[in-house]
């Protein structure tokens, strides 16, 4: 007999030779992990298995399973529609689905979407069984050149594996390693999301797919509790927040795609934290470089980032000498590091940067100021000891809770990607400096307190990291701090110190970004707060309207007096009437109004009007700036 483990903790047995989907309670799970692998629910019980676990939509996996099944009839749909439509690929993604069509030059409309998903939920009321089957990859080669699915063929012919994988949906048939639900009939609630444009792999030179996004639930409260997460992100679009409040644009048209114009607002607002990243980094024993946006090709044939990163990188040629616009801060901060012989005394050293690169990124990834080609990284490099390492890693989140917290930030989820120790020869360095960093990162996270999740081969082939994704006022999740320790570029650079016996050693290095990209972590500012900043990030911090024109000079002698004390302020000198005016202050995202009229100027008061709250009565200037001064600073905690 073999033991099954539910979702809900409870274990039964079962016989060998049977389907685990008929042994299992129905609707008690998704998809089975077996000895460690995942497989479907319709696989047989072999008398090998030693465990088998059952995991439902409440697991990453099970959630995996459920949007990819979803993708699979949603491309069934397509194809009963649209029989000439060509498939492309149809993964699951962090949330939802997609899949890519060939439609011959045909753009999907708002009503084909709808028409399509009237055949998914016929599908899904057919319940059809979703049958894994394996053939020869000539086999398959020949199945899919029949079908007319070029797409199909193209990857096959790239794949080594002799045997592939193919599902089986009525009369449907799809490439696919699954696995897969039993059938279509456990999809229960779904909505197809929107449609673009992609090129096929995301190549330009490919042609263009049209890409159908959609989610899927087994509860309708789910469905609709995402659609309205959905409807509020809309509502906080940086795209949409940056252009009404006149913080940034992107003319692609004019300077092409992924690049930033920062307008005065947007730029004051990026400049505040920047300021507040260079004041803690050094009240923490950082060190602040600058290094050049170019420099000779060869620097990045020892980098290795010719072989890695070569077509994400720009390359120009100057005096018949190969030049590259540097894609990474890295190989600048250990060139500053080697410009003396070090002394295991001066470690450990902690070089940071806002260091600018750019990157060459495919024009279908590109979204706002999340994905760009130009950007700006928090960047940081320390050196020091194998020995030190640990305490290097607890510094870095000390600092990352630091300025998170700063930004609004206090929920985070934190993944450990380590290496696969029985495949060894993918990475580099001895399992033993291995075993020392990851235990180095995993204690640090221990004395934290944080938990997390350990995905094991999902480390570089040059070191294990720590990836920290915060959590935003609607839930969701963005990667922003990594701490990767990095065995590759000392060893290519020849990065050393000299130890208490007088011998060379190499250095440990750790690469680290709390923010991650400036922009991109500008942008989820922007959502995240709904454009409205606090009072520390907003670029006009108070506004102050007279109630007519003959107030303005009071005004103006308010607006010296909180501009001496370091308030962003500024006057509305419109003749709009004075509801309109406030109004517009709401619509501007003002923290403050400050109204003026007569009583104020006798009294020499002004009127306070809170953004989100009203009106707060009358203050002197003083009592005022007594009021804000603590809004004005950073709220800096720790865990």
């Amino acid at each position: 007999m073999v033991k099954i483990k539910l979702p809900d903790g409870s274990v039964l047995e079962a016989e060998p030779g049977r389907r685990i989907v008929d042994v299992i309670p129905r609707n008690s799970g998704l998809v089975a992990v077996v000895d460690g692998g995942l497989v479907g629910l319709t696989a047989v019980i072999e008398p090998s298995f030693k465990t088998i676990e059952i995991l439902d939509f409440n697991s990453d996996e099970g959630r995996m399973v459920y949007w990819h099944t979803t993708s699979h009839v949603l491309a069934h749909a397509v194809k009963r529609l649209y029989p000439n439509v060509k498939l492309g690929v149809g993964p699951p993604i962090e949330k939802g689905f997609y899949y890519d069509f060939d439609t011959g030059g045909k753009a999907f409309t708002p009503e084909d979407l709808k028409e399509i998903k009237v055949e998914m939920e016929k599908i899904i009321g057919e319940n059809i069984p979703l049958e894994r089957k394996e053939l020869e990859r000539e086999e398959a080669i020949e199945l899919f050149e029949e079908l007319g699915e070029v797409y199909k063929v193209e990857l096959l012919k790239e794949m080594s594996d002799d045997i592939v994988t193919v599902y089986e949906q009525g009369d449907f048939v799809d490439l696919c390693k699954g696995p897969h639900l039993p059938s279509t009939g456990y999809v229960k609630y779904f909505e197809l999301l929107s449609v673009s444009s992609s090129y096929w792999r995301g190549d330009e030179r490919n042609p263009v797919m049209q890409r159908i996004y959609g989610i899927s639930f087994p509860e309708k409260s789910m469905l609709e509790d995402y659609l309205r997460q959905l409807e509020e992100a809309r509502r906080r679009d940086h795209r949409r927040l940056g252009a009404q409040l006149d913080l940034f644009s992107m003319p692609s048209e004019a300077i092409g795609p992924g690049l930033v114009l920062w307008h005065p607002k947007g730029a004051l607002v990026r400049k505040i934290i920047e300021d507040f990243l260079r004041e803690i980094h050094l009240k923490n024993g950082y060190q602040l470089v600058y290094t050049p946006h170019i420099a000779y090709g060869t620097l990045w044939e020892v980098s290795g980032h010719l072989n890695y990163y070569r077509d994400l990188m720009y390359f120009f040629e100057k005096e018949g000498i190969s030049h590259v616009v540097k894609p990474m801060n890295c190989p600048f901060h250990i060139l500053i590091y080697k410009s003396k012989t070090r002394s295991y005394r001066d470690l450990p050293i902690r070089y940071f940067e806002l260091g600018t690169v750019y990157r060459y990124e495919r024009s279908g990834t590109l979204h706002g100021l999340m994905r760009v080609r130009g950007f700006t990284q928090d960047d940081a490099h320390i050196f020091c000891t194998r020995e030190q390492l640990e305490e290097e890693v607890v510094g870095v989140l000390d600092l990352m809770e630091q300025v998170l917290s700063a930004f609004g930030f206090e929920e985070y989820e934190v993944e450990l990607s380590t290496w696969e120790p029985g495949e060894a020869e993918k990475y580099m360095g001895s399992p033993e400096i291995w075993e020392q960093a990851e235990r180095a990162l995993k204690n640090a996270l221990k004395r934290k307190g944080y938990s997390f999740k350990v995905i094991p081969g999902e480390a570089a082939f040059y070191g294990p990291k720590i990836d920290v994704k915060l959590i935003d006022a609607i839930g969701r999740r963005w990667q922003c701090t990594t701490i990767q320790v990095d065995f590759n570029l000392p060893e290519r650079f020849n990065v050393t110190y000299i130890d208490r016996e007088g011998k060379e050693k190499t250095v440990a290095m750790v690469h680290r970004t709390l923010l991650g990209s400036i922009e991109r972590f500008f942008g989820i500012l922007v959502e995240h707060y709904a454009g409205d900043f606090p009072l520390w990030l907003a670029p006009v911090q108070v506004r102050i309207i007279p109630v007519s024109d003959r107030y303005r000079d009071y005004a103006y002698k308010v607006y010296k007096v909180l501009a001496s004390n370091g308030v962003r302020v500024e006057v509305d000198e419109s003749s709009a009437a004075l509801g309109y005016k406030i109004r517009k202050g709401e619509l501007d995202k003002i923290p403050y109004l400050l109204v003026v009229g007569r009583r104020e100027e006798k009294n020499s008061t002004v009127s306070i009007r809170k953004r989100r709250i009203g009106d707060l009565g009358s203050k002197t200037l003083n009592d005022f700036l007594e009021m804000i001064k603590d809004e004005v600073k950073p709220r800096i905690k720790s865990r």
